[in-house]
């Protein structure tokens, strides 16, 4: 038996929690900073990482105890090491290397996207899942194409190139004065709205397989928001305080623009799918919430389309001791001199 305690803290959630031989989740402990950050509107990472500080050592307190386990029976910690906020990353990762130096314990750092991927093993349909597979992970900042061959081997296909879909989900509904985050307030709002009121263009990039929102964005502050005079650009962050036109429909626009996100993973997903001849599709992240996107991507992928339990979308450790418990069995080890990578790219068990 392999009891894994996972530490997650890359960007604003701080969680702890236990797995045992990368299927069972024993606890799962998140503690959440939403009410902290939705005056900012988005993430603010000096907020996010002090908070961190204050509750870590009680959250990994609280998953080892509602394991019913000791540390004595924990055969390894694994950490998020990247990629995420530094300042929050160095929180968990220093925590994580303070206890495996304490209790004398095997330490593996762990990828937050391939954590996202490792969510579908806690789920029961995980024995279904046939490779190779086409991981589409939106999460946060992160809107990423990734072709997995098997455990641990990922060839990574395309990213976005500006805004991933989870920011441009925030920066819309502040636009649109619909809260935070952004995701649910967006996907509440178009359910009352008709999403080919707006027609928005979808972004050609130079990768075929590669993300871009910003346009998106841009697109749905001009349609919704008073424009300043003059023929200039708007300077950063002049949209966070802009009025909205008095004709504008928010739920429409909320709709429309959704309909033009989802359209855009979906349709580079499925193509991605088609060119590797992939057996099984997996939505992984934050964004793979949304119903809209796991709709039509079922719809369209003509393939099995696997995604996490609602409470498996979100950032959480049980993803990240999944992950680890696989990287531990294969052999992964780390040493205390491990460091955070805030741009670190998902890489092969092999090459890493």
């Amino acid at each position: 038996m392999t009891l894994i305690l996972g530490i997650e803290t890359s960007c604003d959630e701080t969680a702890a929690a236990v797995v045992r031989d990368g299927r069972t989740i024993l606890s799962s402990v998140v503690a959440s900073q939403i009410a902290l950050h939705a005056p900012y509107g988005g993430v603010f990472p000096e907020v996010a990482s002090r908070a961190h500080v204050e509750v870590i050592a009680a959250v990994v307190r609280q998953a080892v105890e509602e394991a019913g386990v000791s540390y004595d029976q924990v055969s390894a910690v694994a950490v998020t090491r990247g990629p995420g906020l530094a300042g929050s990353l160095l929180v968990g990762v220093n925590f994580a290397k303070g206890l495996a130096y304490a209790r004398n314990l095997p330490l593996v750092g762990i990828n937050h996207l391939e954590g996202h991927i490792y969510s579908l093993w806690l789920t029961e349909a995980a024995h279904k899942i046939a490779f190779p597979a086409i991981a589409l992970i939106v999460s946060g900042g992160h809107s990423e194409l990734v072709l997995m061959s098997g455990h641990g081997q990922y060839v990574h296909l395309g990213g976005t190139q500006d805004d991933a879909a989870g920011e441009a989900f925030d920066k819309v509904a502040r636009l649109l004065n619909l809260g935070y985050p952004g995701g649910p307030a967006i996907q509440k709002a178009a359910e009352n709205g008709n999403p080919r009121a707006y027609s928005f263009a979808r972004a050609r990039t130079d990768g075929p397989f590669d993300f871009s929102f910003s346009g998106l964005k841009t697109a749905v502050m001009r349609e919704a928001t008073v424009q300043p005079a003059g023929s200039g650009p708007r300077r950063r962050g002049e949209e966070r305080d802009a009025p909205l036109k008095p004709t504008v429909r928010v739920t429409d626009l909320a709709a429309s623009f959704q309909k033009a996100l989802v359209d855009a993973l979906v349709e580079k997903t499925v193509r991605a799918a088609q060119a590797y001849g992939a057996a099984a599709v997996l939505l992984t992240g934050g964004v793979s919430a949304n119903r809209a996107l796991r709709e039509t991507l079922q719809q369209e992928a003509g393939l099995p389309v696997y995604y996490p339990p609602l409470s498996l979308c979100t950032d959480n450790a049980a993803m990240i001791a999944a992950a680890g418990c696989y990287r531990f069995e294969r052999g992964q080890r780390d040493g205390l001199d491990m460091d955070v990578q805030p741009m670190w790219p998902i890489i092969s068990l092999t090459t890493g």
